[in-house]
């Protein structure tokens, strides 16, 4: 007659799951409406707020409803904001972001005007602002000129700050930006301004939708390069990531951001963890624009995905996350 051999375990890693309050008691991984900064679309060219059709539940927002729009957000707990603005007076440099009275300086006054106490996050690009879509004025090549680029986006980022700009953002990876700007904001008695580097953004299909919502798609001019692959990292390059990060930290950046998000967990892992920075991730465009689709049509739950996703960032060493999710996930965490 045989004996029985089964194994009794010793250790029940499922004790500690038996309930909520003891699944929360012993949670690892914590996200906080602190957590969140919420992306905003400002054109200046319409009267309403106009849903936009890649990104269900989001809207370019008009510079007059944009007050409202931050003053309700702030309510839901989410206190940082970046600002992209979709210009109607665009040329071959995307000089309107360069002077005062225009697109980016207005929307950032009128958002600090509405929120005082929240951050307002300043994007300084030329691809929302140059008839081209392009990051920066466009060399013989066709290709961006890096060092006058360098050149415009100090005067842009003056701009930003002067108009009230917690954070000066840089989003055109562009070599020497971030020294650039911050030679520019010291200079100009600004100092006090941080800078959040993008500092590892990779050259991604994920960023379709926003493409469309901020108007700066390739392909108008011939001559022009028709994606962004000189500047933006390949997608394939880790080690080339960190070297970005450190340069960008050595020529005083504040804080680093990884772009995009899902798909790049394990750049932002090696980033926070070397660098120990804070570290900002981008839950970009196209990784919403997918929840709401495979929502819309029934495959998964988007609120229960949203949130996961969130946690994810946090997981892998986010101090904050980019996300057009940020007032959905408010809701939910005001209600818990």
């Amino acid at each position: 007659m045989m004996t029985s051999t089964r194994y009794i375990p010793e250790t029940r890693l499922r004790r500690l799951r038996q309930t909520p309050t003891l699944r929360d008691m012993v949670r690892e991984t914590h996200l906080s409406t602190h957590d969140l900064i919420l992306p905003i679309f400002v054109d200046e060219g319409i009267s309403e707020r106009q849903p936009i059709k890649s990104m269900p539940g989001v809207f370019r927002e008009t510079e007059e409803s944009l007050t409202q729009f931050l003053k309700d957000s702030e309510k839901n707990g989410v206190k940082s904001f970046i600002l992209f603005g979709v210009s109607h007076h665009k040329d071959d440099e995307g000089t309107d972001s360069m002077k005062k009275g225009g697109l980016l300086d207005r929307m950032i006054s009128r958002a600090k005007d509405a929120v005082p106490d929240s951050l307002v996050i300043g994007d300084v690009c030329f691809c929302e602002y140059t008839d081209h879509g392009h990051c920066g004025p466009i060399a013989e090549n066709g290709d961006v000129d890096n060092d006058a680029t360098l050149e415009n986006i100090a005067k842009q980022a003056i701009i930003a700050a002067e108009a009230g700009a917690d954070i000066i953002a840089p989003s055109g990876m562009m070599d020497g930006q971030v020294g650039a700007i911050r030679a520019a904001l010291d200079e100009s008695s600004l100092g006090n301004v941080p800078i959040m580097a993008y500092a590892a953004k990779f050259a991604s299909t994920y960023y379709g939708p926003f493409r469309d919502a901020a108007g700066c798609a390739l392909g108008k001019y011939e001559h022009v390069a028709k994606d962004r692959k000189t500047y933006q990292m390949d997608p394939a390059n880790a080690e080339e990531a960190m070297r970005e990060t450190e340069q960008d930290i050595l020529e005083g950046a504040d804080m680093v951001m990884v772009k995009p998000g899902l798909a790049y967990l394990d750049i932002l892992y090696r980033v926070k963890s070397t660098f120990k920075m804070p570290t900002f991730a981008y839950n970009v465009s196209g990784e919403y624009a997918m929840l709401k689709a495979a929502s819309a049509n029934g495959w998964i739950d988007y609120e229960t995905t949203m949130m996961e996703t969130l946690l994810s960032f946090k997981r892998a060493g986010a101090d904050g996350i980019l996300t057009y999710s940020a007032n959905d996930a408010a809701k939910i965490l005001n209600d818990r």
